[in-house]
């Protein structure tokens, strides 16, 4: 499965999953967030205890603003609809995996 596009409309789907859900914050504009998208990607196609999805802050500012982003990237895995685990910058693949691990 890849990682879902997530926008105001669809965010409650997340939200509402029994799964935990890793959210990715990133622009277009932004270095670090092309590093960390493929990861995420990968990390989508691969899981099958979690959803991924990711949030554009250009086009999602309201987002952005209710989880709280100040930096990009920003990593966040949401539990039963509350952020349980939050991380700024670059994560290698085995980061991003174990701040999954400890949102389950």
């Amino acid at each position: 499965m890849s990682a879902m596009t997530v926008t105001k409309e669809n965010l409650h789907e997340l939200l509402e999953s029994d799964t935990p859900v890793l959210l990715d914050f990133w622009a277009k504009w932004c270095p670090p967030c092309r590093m960390v998208s493929p990861i995420v990607d990968e990390i989508a196609s691969e899981v099958t205890h979690a959803k991924v999805g990711k949030v554009d802050i250009d086009e999602q500012p309201e987002l952005a603003e209710a989880f709280n982003v100040m930096s990009i990237p920003t990593l966040a895995v949401i539990k039963s609809g509350k952020v349980v685990r939050k991380s700024v910058g670059f994560k290698p693949k085995a980061s991003i995996l174990s701040m999954l691990e400890a949102g389950t």
